[in-house]
């Protein structure tokens, strides 16, 4: 029986939320480089690194948004929806660049120190570019799940991470600024890569997930698992089920095995319902069913992924 498909959202309206981002991302670098200049603070200046790496994604999301949205085709007959897994693979990269970069930056300074200046304005300027940060990270977020865009969920994250980041960075130059320790400075850059790698690790695992084709999430598998149990009732076996998890979408392959009296018409129907029943219940899945009957020895022989 061919996949049964569901009519999702048109990706290519979440490009909007990708223009966001940049947007953000380029006022907040502004914002941050004033600071860093103002301040003379490499923790300030790690967290315009970051910001440059959040405009960097916003494009690359944007890009992928873009691919993702085209219908199948010939050459993807099951879409392009995976488009959407290299970018959040690449940002999970360019986090991790980030990191190392700031952590290079934080250890020179900690061998040379430097006065810092005009921190109440500086650390002012930060901010107000956390709160940018924040407002437009809340907004792709409950779009990313909303449409299970995992871009837009890495772009959000990644926006979270700098305004942690910079909530850290505000401190810490603070008590920098009551103490007279400048060591705090170059301390904090440090935290910020630490906390920066964190994120970066989780993005790139969850994107290779995506990529190899991984099963879906467990409570999703649960609904599927509690649909074949009501079927089992109605003297349905089955086996042989496979899930698969594709950025927005998701793909799902099983056998009835039924009596070998039924008709082909009620084995068609009984499916049919399963079907039904599969997407009501996990949303925008694509079902794919075979129908065997379960007295044949032949029906048990094809249980393996190459059979």
């Amino acid at each position: 029986m061919p996949p049964h498909t569901e009519t999702a959202v048109s990706r290519s309206s979440l490009t909007r939320f990708a223009w966001l981002s940049i947007g953000a991302a380029v006022a907040t670098i502004l914002m941050k480089v004033i600071a860093y200049l103002l301040t003379g603070s490499v923790s300030l200046l790690s967290d315009a690194v970051e910001s440059t790496v959040n405009l960097l994604g916003g494009v690359m999301a944007l890009l992928m948004l873009r691919l993702a949205a085209r219908p199948a085709d010939a050459s993807h007959t099951y879409g392009h929806s995976k488009a959407e897994y290299f970018s959040s693979m690449f940002e999970g990269v360019l986090i991790l660049g980030a990191a190392a970069a700031i952590a290079y930056a934080a250890a020179g300074r900690m061998l040379h120190p430097q006065p810092l200046e005009q921190m109440g304005l500086g650390l002012l300027v930060s901010a107000a570019a956390s709160g940018v940060n924040f407002t437009v990270s809340r907004v792709l977020m409950r779009a990313g799940k909303r449409y299970n865009s995992i871009t837009l969920e890495a772009d959000a994250q990644h926006l979270m991470t700098d305004v942690w980041t910079s909530i850290g960075v505000i401190a810490g130059l603070a008590l920098a600024t009551i103490t007279g320790w400048t060591i705090l400075d170059p301390l904090m850059a440090f935290l910020v890569a630490a906390n920066i790698i964190r994120t970066g690790f989780g993005l790139v695992r969850r994107s290779a997930n995506g990529l190899m084709d991984a099963s879906l999430p467990e409570a999703e598998q649960k609904k599927v698992e509690e649909v074949i149990a009501k079927y089992r009732a109605k003297n349905v076996q089955f086996h042989a089920l496979r899930t698969r998890e594709s950025a927005s979408r998701r793909f799902m392959s099983v056998h009835l095995l039924v009596p070998g009296a039924w008709t082909v018409h009620d084995a068609h129907h009984v499916a049919e319902d399963f079907v039904s029943d599969v997407r009501a219940a996990v949303g925008n899945i694509a079902v794919s069913t075979h129908i065997e009957p379960v007295e044949d020895q032949l029906s048990m022989e094809d249980i393996d992924l190459d059979s």
